[in-house]
């Protein structure tokens, strides 16, 4: 089987540990600490919802991420009492869906709160819950979906700051027009360009920059969830790199296994440009420039040729 020894993927792409359920006790006995007082706390379980929260609610909303190590495998997350704590005082929980943070229903359900509010990004966007794919943030639609979802949540408890809530939302939205303009001159510049993955992270950015992803699905899938892909997939996908059928790279760079690390090798050996993409936002960017630096890494492989495994601090700008 082609994963690591940090656990094995659900098949929606979630990797649990064995010791889920003796996590989830602890987790339920640490709940009755003193909540902190002061503005709302709202969580992004992923850090990149968490920046979006933190650029809409400015100074009258707490913000904490749960997911923000960007060197460490998402799914392999292991949930802690402190997690359990500052969920059962949030005001506003932001998750993902599609299985992908399936453990934050379960903590959230051994604390009930009446006063919490949800919002699940899957149900926001109304994708179906049998979606193929978890990772929505790269789609460039979700998140001024999130931001104004954010907005109203914010104004239902902090009234009397409503109108900045709503216009931060609106800058917000303004914020990501350099990033639709890139993918649109991206569009006129390389439409149609053909692209290898090894798992469907950033697939919806390659489509919106109008790539086609000729790795078969079913590989893709299998190396998200830890599973034995069909040997004529990774056949492909090898013969894809060896013919040159396509021009780039595009791995997850958080997580590696003997298998990605073989086509790593592979594409390095017929030079053919890799570009390492991220699950959680980078340290030192907003999600506005993460967006940008991904879509320029990939542009640069393909008018230099030139290989980005891990991006630097320059995004820290919006």
């Amino acid at each position: 089987m082609y994963h690591s020894g940090m656990g094995v993927r659900t098949a929606s792409g979630l990797r649990w540990r064995g010791g889920l359920a003796a996590a989830l006790a602890l987790l339920v006995a640490g709940c009755g600490a003193p909540l902190h007082r002061g503005p709302p706390l709202a969580i992004g379980v992923e850090s990149q919802y968490a920046d979006v929260l933190s650029q809409i609610g400015g100074p009258y909303i707490r913000v904490r991420a749960i997911l923000s190590n960007p060197n460490t495998d998402p799914h392999a997350f292991e949930a802690s009492p402190t997690v359990a704590r500052e969920v059962a005082g949030a005001s506003l929980v932001v998750m993902n869906g599609l299985g992908y943070d399936a453990w934050i229903t379960r903590i959230m359900a051994a604390s009930p709160a009446a006063h919490r509010q949800v919002i699940d990004v899957r149900r926001l966007l109304g994708r179906p819950a049998d979606t193929l794919n978890p990772h929505l943030w790269y789609d460039p639609h979700t998140m001024p979906a999130v931001a104004d979802a954010a907005a109203r949540a914010f104004s239902a408890l902090d009234p009397a700051h409503a109108a900045y809530f709503q216009t931060q939302a609106q800058h917000f939205s303004a914020s990501l027009g350099p990033w639709r303009r890139a993918l649109e001159a991206f569009r006129k510049d390389h439409g149609g360009t053909a692209v290898a993955v090894t798992e469907p992270v950033a697939n919806a950015l390659l489509e919106a920059a109008g790539c086609r992803i000729l790795t078969p699905l079913a590989l893709q899938l299998a190396v998200m969830n830890g599973t034995d892909p069909a040997p004529q997939d990774v056949a492909a996908e090898r013969a894809l790199l060896r013919t040159h059928a396509v021009q780039v790279l595009v791995y997850n760079q958080q997580v590696t296994d003997p298998l990605t690390a073989s086509f790593l090798q592979l594409a390095r050996t017929e030079h053919i440009p890799v570009v390492g993409v991220y699950e959680t936002l980078p340290q030192g960017y907003h999600y506005q420039g993460w967006m940008q630096a991904e879509l320029q890494a990939l542009r640069t492989a393909l008018t230099d040729g030139t290989s980005t495994r891990t991006l630097g601090t320059a995004g820290v700008s919006r």
